[in-house]
């Protein structure tokens, strides 16, 4: 149960004063629905006001702190703004101007000859000094204007000065909190404790910045560590094949497993000989051979009398691979099932009919395999594909499958930088395909201005009239109201006016275009179709990102291209140079291009390296978006941004071991601290859910 001393801080906004129904919607838009959000709510920046005695033009765009004498209202017309004349100590005068204020509210705020505190922006309009909108406040009043002002991500309709005030009454509410950092860490850091740390940061303190981060951080790696120790004394079960499948399988490639895939079968084999679970991360980059790996890994447990399971987060993907793996099979005696959300009836009943009855060895699908009606004769290992794309929650269900915890092999064509693996996938032991197979040439990558439009055309047309396929990538499926934005239909419209019939010399030139909209049926059809070389251009959204494996298609055209992240970018990048032949990947940019947008398109033209790739996007976007879409149930960091994750989190996980191997873990005085501290970045929850991987 939570520590009776944080249940305040867990307490709804509305239990602070003042905080009625109104603004507790407003503060739900931003997330803040508790006091503890409130309070890593942290600002983004802050005004410093400079205090003044008197006005020169030196200090024009500076925001100002100055007293001033009201001398006269000058209250225009119903369409002119009030504008309020008022004269400094050293008799320089500035015009005070106010839209939307009466002249009877004038006379009450700003009555004549008295003098008021005025905060706000020094400006020059025409030969006169002015302040739009100050804030006016008595001499001596406290609750004037700060010389320096916490600036806080915001929402329609909830002033900075209002959600400041709600911020400043979480921080009362703030407890101490026994130290839980180790000690010399926190003398060498020179770090306040953690109260003091949460009010410096609300004031913009770097220092105090950092200590929160590293208690995120610190409160993540105990997390994982717990999970890995409870793991390693989980009982599961060892599955050790006798090769009959897996040999055979290997022996009927019609090329040689390279030596970092055989490699990395030596570590998985050996986590499925041991009684304890298999959590294993298996990161290779496009087209380094990770389905042959998770095919030989399932195969072991068939020869173990056991099953699999093969999760893919999209309908497209999971049937690629059950088309690959199936054909990979050829004449083995393996059953191998697809499981969809789009399988229904008597064809639905079947296939889990056969699965409860073990009558399949291994089942592919979507999240539709680990529904409630899905039952499992006997599951042993469960492999996750493109594993960012789930939620923990959702592994954990398929996990609770099984009779005793199954293996889990998690497999990622998005390499993952080092300070994210520690963060994410901490408790996870990893292996890397590092070498391509034999044959695959680089790809070769061209930035183009999208002014080149049409010799980008072109050139597409001697393509497809050789006879090659190729793909265009747009990023959206309809065309804005500003109509700026390139779309997938438009693209294929235009497109399909151009090459819609059959090409020179009879080769196939129609267009098929696929997006999220589509239903699965008729996404599956034009895939097929372009598989087949019925269709020698796909207009596609980033869909195709994952999964799609046609090696005739030796072109890629990505539109907009300043729009995608690295590692979209690199994914999409890898869905050519997946044949022998040579393969180029255009990347058309607009003309206007952020220094972001320039580095990353300068990356992709230097360098196939997806790991590179990674690290750099890592820099560049930032943790929460590296890994694509946010999983669902897990919690983001709130305060640890990516600059400080890279430099604390191998601090923090030191700490963490250091907890549990020295300092007498969770029993002891600083494990007590720590237990509070999971409890506070809500880890406690996690250390249950990533139990699953």
């Amino acid at each position: 149960m939570r520590p009776a001393i944080l249940n305040p801080l867990f307490s709804e906004t509305a239990a602070l004063k003042g905080v009625g129904t109104a603004l507790v919607r407003q503060l739900a838009r931003l997330k803040l629905t508790r006091v503890v959000d409130l309070l890593f709510h942290l600002p983004v920046m802050a005004i410093d006001r400079l205090q003044v005695a008197a006005i020169d033009e030196s200090l024009v765009g500076r925001p100002i702190v100055v007293t001033l004498t009201v001398v006269r209202h000058d209250s225009g017309g119903p369409r002119s703004p009030l504008r309020v004349r008022a004269v400094d100590s050293a008799g320089q005068w500035v015009d005070l101007v106010f839209f939307g204020q009466s002249g009877a509210w004038a006379r009450s705020k700003l009555p004549i000859q008295e003098t008021r505190r005025i905060s706000g922006r020094l400006d020059r309009y025409g030969q006169s000094l002015q302040i739009s909108h100050p804030d006016v406040s008595l001499p001596g009043e406290a609750m004037g204007p700060a010389l320096r002002e916490a600036v806080y991500p915001l929402t329609e309709g909830l002033p900075n000065k209002r959600l400041a005030q709600i911020v400043g009454q979480a921080l009362e509410w703030a407890p101490d909190l026994a130290e839980w950092i180790e000690p010399s860490v926190l003398e060498r850091q020179g770090w306040p404790g953690w109260r003091a740390a949460l009010a410096g940061a609300h004031d913009l303190e770097a220092s105090s910045r950092d200590r929160l981060a590293y208690d995120e951080l610190l409160a993540n790696q105990l997390a994982l560590l717990l999970v890995r120790r409870d793991t390693r004394t989980r009982k599961g079960r060892a599955l050790a094949g006798d090769g009959r499948l897996t040999e055979a399988l290997v022996a009927s490639l019609p090329w040689p497993m390279t030596a970092a895939q055989r490699r990395v079968l030596a570590e998985i084999a050996g986590d499925m000989a041991q009684s304890t679970p298999m959590l294993r991360l298996l990161q290779g980059d496009v087209g380094s051979g990770k389905t042959l790996v998770a095919l030989v890994s399932m195969l072991a447990a068939v020869e173990a009398g056991a099953q699999a399971a093969l999760l893919a987060p999209t309908e497209i993907l999971a049937r690629q691979h059950f088309a690959s793996i199936s054909k990979m099979l050829g004449s083995l005696p393996v059953r191998v099932a697809i499981l969809t959300g789009r399988d229904k009836g008597k064809v639905r009943a079947d296939i889990l009919d056969d699965l409860a009855m073990g009558r399949i060895d291994i089942l592919i699908g979507t999240h539709a395999i680990f529904q409630d009606a899905v039952e499992y004769h006997d599951l042993g290992l469960v492999v996750v594909d493109e594993q960012h794309r789930f939620g923990v929650a959702q592994r954990l269900l398929l996990a609770a499958k099984a009779k005793v915890p199954p293996h889990l092999l998690a497999m990622t064509a998005t390499p993952i930088p080092r300070s994210l693996q520690l963060t994410q996938y901490g408790e996870m032991d990893a292996s890397q395909i590092d070498e391509l197979p034999p044959g695959r040439q680089p790809i070769e990558t061209r930035v183009m201005a999208a002014e080149r439009l049409d010799e980008v055309t072109a050139g597409l047309e001697r393509h497809l009239a050789g006879g090659g396929q190729a793909y265009w990538v747009c990023p959206l499926v309809e065309g804005s109201e500003t109509g700026d934005e390139a779309a997938a239909e438009l693209r294929a419209t235009m497109l399909k006016a151009r090459f819609g019939g059959v090409g020179p010399g009879g080769a196939a030139a129609k267009v098929g275009l696929v997006h999220g909209r589509m239903k699965p049926a008729e996404k599956d059809a034009v895939m097929a179709d372009f598989s087949g070389g019925k269709l020698g251009l796909l207009v596609a959204t980033t869909v195709i990102e994952v999964g799609v494996d046609v090696p005739n298609a030796t072109l890629m055209i990505i539109e907009a291209a300043e729009r995608f992240g690295l590692a979209q970018l690199h994914q999409l990048r890898g869905r050519v140079g997946r044949g022998p032949g040579r393969s180029v990947c255009l990347l058309l940019r607009g003309d206007e291009l952020s220094e972001t947008a320039k580095a990353r398109l300068k990356l992709m033209r230097e360098t196939n390296d997806g790991f590179r790739i990674a690290e750099e996007d890592l820099r560049l976007r930032g943790a929460g978006e590296i890994l694509g879409v946010r999983q669902s149930g897990e919690a983001a960091f709130r305060v640890a941004d990516p600059e400080r994750t890279l430099k604390f989190v191998g601090m923090a996980r030191d700490d963490a071991r250091l907890l549990l191997d020295r300092d007498g873990g969770l029993a002891g005085a600083r494990g007590q601290a720590a237990r509070v501290l999971l409890y506070l970045f809500e880890r406690d929850a996690g250390v249950v859910m990533l139990r699953s991987g």
